[in-house]
């Protein structure tokens, strides 16, 4: 088996981001491997499985603690071994987190925009507001107005009404009409979303992950445990690089945009890689029941297919 050689090169990034934040690590590896097995692991097949990429038996244990506090992780101990499981409330964070990653398509764009006016939100309403919408493509528009391209309008009234902020904004419904400006709607976007930044980000997205694909593509044999490190590591990336992009509309992006290219290629990398990761997630992570079972039918639904 061919051990990937430029795994090592993303294991020194992720090493080189200080502090080493295994919490988000553990995160993109249960919403990538262990949910499609059923969901819970046992402690210590997490321990050997993220060692070889500097995570120490100590830094996981005190991260797997505090996703527990946080609501995202459950316990249950055997004899001497602690299984944890995603709880239902992470289950809830990831289904979306994690179905944006894998679809297949950007959807159509109606030509429809959420607009949210506050006039009498206090700092720290409009924060926790943003903090909210900005997942759901929101931007500041202007002091008292934000919008979006992209957002289901029965989700936005829900992020609403669970901040109490029902009496404090106005939300509409409103197309935009190119006919009465001459100011590109375009250039709004670009500015409004930071579009530059990001995709400067997805450029280097492409620079630390184009040697992996090329190397992918000259080697027959793979070694699983390498492609297993490699593809957590690759969603890792690209799951952070996610929770920044507003996911906009493909009709207001620029036509050069650098995340379809960055798509492409994670997508290309993910279904290399897949085969031979699955075959030693099943072999050397254990549930209660024994090593995890096979992955459901809907993981071979990501990226629009798995072989």
């Amino acid at each position: 088996m061919n051990e990937l050689k430029t795994l090592n090169r993303l294991i020194q990034r992720f090493q080189s981001q200080k502090p080493i934040r295994a919490s988000s690590l553990i995160i993109s590896l249960y919403g990538d491997s262990i949910e499609p097995h059923g969901s819970t692991v046992w402690l210590g097949s997490l321990i050997n499985a993220l060692a070889p990429i500097g995570i120490s038996e100590r830094l996981m244990r005190t991260s797997i603690f505090r996703l527990a506090q946080d609501g995202w992780l459950n316990s249950e101990k055997v004899g001497r071994k602690s299984y944890y499981g995603l709880t239902q409330q992470g289950h809830r964070k990831f289904e979306q987190a994690f179905q944006r990653i894998y679809s297949p398509n950007i959807q159509a764009w109606n030509g429809s925009w959420q607009l949210i006016m506050g006039y009498h939100l206090s700092l720290d309403e409009k924060k926790q507001l943003m903090d909210e919408l900005q997942w759901q493509g929101f931007a500041t528009i202007s002091s008292q107005l934000i919008a979006s391209p992209c957002c289901d309008a029965q989700l936005l009234n829900n992020i609403v009404a669970s901040l109490s902020l029902e009496d404090k904004v106005i939300v509409f419904e409103a197309s935009s009409n190119t006919k009465s400006s001459n100011i590109p709607i375009q250039d709004l976007v670009k500015d409004a979303w930071d579009l530059d930044t990001l995709g400067q980000h997805y450029q280097e997205f492409i620079a630390l992950f184009q040697p992996v694909w090329q190397e992918l593509t000259e080697q027959d044999r793979l070694d699983p445990q390498s492609c297993f490190l490699a593809r957590t590591l690759l969603i890792h990336e690209y799951r952070k690089l996610l929770l920044r992009d507003p996911n906009l509309p493909r009709e207001l992006l620029p036509i050069d945009w650098e995340g379809k290219a960055a798509r492409q290629l994670c997508r290309n990398i993910y279904r290399k890689l897949t085969p031979a990761t699955e075959k030693w997630i099943e072999f050397n992570l254990e549930s209660v029941h024994g090593p995890l079972p096979e992955a459901n039918a809907l993981f071979f639904e990501r990226f629009g297919g798995l072989n």
